[in-house]
């Protein structure tokens, strides 16, 4: 609750001073019903299925005077019941997923520095995973120059558990303990080009002689490329890793992708594509050699189906992926609009069975009136032999997934003075 106070105070003090700014504040609030049969595994004999509602609440300030930005954003994530009524305290209360502070150095360059969301390109390396109740972000200063048909981004981060006096080994899971990137991209009538670099710092902790402890850096480069002329676009992406992973491991990887989007008519898109992701034979790193790509912090629930049997706190290190997959987008009428989508996968890599199955996605979106959105999603995997494999699991169950999700985000107030 001190958490509201606060953003009320905040709020009301840039109230104060809207005559100088421009002050916006807006909400969201999304619940979501998810029945998982064989979501991100496959499903096991004696089990039952999973069924629960989560949301996720927001409330978010931004404050721009002349050459300021400030952005605030604070959200609750919970599944309905996870505390007792009467409770005095939330399991996991609320958090701040945003709290940033953009200016301009000159009329070009600008620094942001702050918990911030990084998004760029299609977000299939670096993206804010929005699909997720509590999504991503970072503690990071970027520097952003920007030109008429340019941009450029160098961005710096350096994570740790808190103040100490001595020492800098980072225990704290999941997150890495430095990156430092540079994003460029440029646009012309027709085509657009990004090129990324990012290094990567994963803490590495030896538990028999902390004098061992480092960070072990790895490195992606690529590009991402986009095409757009009349009715057809077409996007790739081209990425390379290499360096060292966290287990010491020399890391040589890769990324190719290539979309393909036709807009046959007003209210019918099709859309086809393949991702290749490399990775290690029969699954493993061997030998002091990695060759498995890891799209680090990338939206990775977009990608490869969205049952998350892929890259979604999974199949890291692992066989690969090639994804070819085939896409439908219909627009029904002026309010709704149909998503058809079939994947099949199998692996990069040599494995005894190859052939992982195939995937259908089925996305229904409605707009209920300005603010309030209601998405409905069903997904069916029909596994492979090799995934049997991967997943150690021969059931032969069906696995599906069902959900339905409610985006209310109205703006709450927004004054602008000139």
């Amino acid at each position: 609750m001190n958490y509201f106070k606060n953003l009320t105070l905040v709020i009301i003090a840039l109230y104060t001073t809207c005559s100088f700014g421009q002050l916006t504040v807006d909400a969201e609030v999304r619940p979501r019903f998810e029945y998982r049969h064989g979501f991100k595994t496959l499903f096991p004999d004696n089990t039952d299925p999973a069924a629960f509602v989560s949301q996720r609440t927001r409330l978010n300030a931004g404050y721009t005077l002349e050459n300021l930005e400030f952005y605030l954003s604070f959200q609750d994530v919970r599944v309905w019941g996870d505390v007792s009524q009467l409770n005095t305290a939330d399991k996991n209360g609320l958090a701040v997923h945003q709290a940033w502070a953009k200016f301009n150095l000159d009329n070009k360059l600008a620094l942001k520095v702050g918990r911030q969301e990084i998004i760029y390109d299609d977000s299939r390396i670096m993206g804010n995973v929005g699909w997720a109740q509590q999504a991503r972000s970072h503690d990071a200063a970027v520097f952003k120059v920007k030109g008429e048909s340019t941009k450029l981004d160098v961005g710096f981060a350096f994570n740790q558990d808190g103040e100490a006096l001595t020492g800098t080994t980072l225990t704290t899971p999941k997150t890495y303990k430095a990156i430092q990137y540079a994003w460029f991209n440029k646009k012309w009538t027709d085509f657009s080009a990004s090129f990324l670099f990012l290094n990567n710092g994963m803490q590495y902790i030896d538990t028999n002689d902390a004098d061992n402890n480092e960070t072990r850096y790895s490195q992606t480069v690529g590009t991402h490329l986009k095409y757009k002329k009349g009715k057809f676009a077409l996007s790739s992406n081209l990425y390379y890793q290499f360096g060292k992973d966290v287990n010491d491991n020399s890391l040589s990887a890769y990324l190719l992708a290539l979309d393909a989007n036709y807009k046959a008519s007003n209210t019918l898109n099709l859309i086809g594509g393949v991702e290749l992701l490399s990775g290690n034979d029969d699954g493993a790193p061997a030998n002091g050699d990695n060759n498995a790509f890891t799209p680090f912090y990338g939206t990775n629930h977009k990608f490869n189906g969205l049952m998350d049997y892929f890259y979604v706190g999974n199949h890291g290190n692992n066989v690969g992926l090639l994804d070819i997959y085939l896409k439908s987008k219909f627009k029904l009428n002026e309010k709704s609009s149909l998503l058809l989508a079939l994947h099949n996968f199998s692996t990069a890599a040599d494995y005894s069975e190859k052939n992982l199955g195939n995937e259908l996605d089925i996305v229904y979106n409605y707009k209920i009136q300005k603010n309030v959105k209601l998405t409905a999603g069903y997904s069916h995997l029909f596994p492979g032999d090799g995934m049997e494999v991967l997943k150690g699991n021969t059931d032969g169950n069906t696995n599906n997934w069902g959900w339905v999700m409610l985006t209310i985000n109205p703006t709450l107030f927004k004054s602008s003075n000139d």
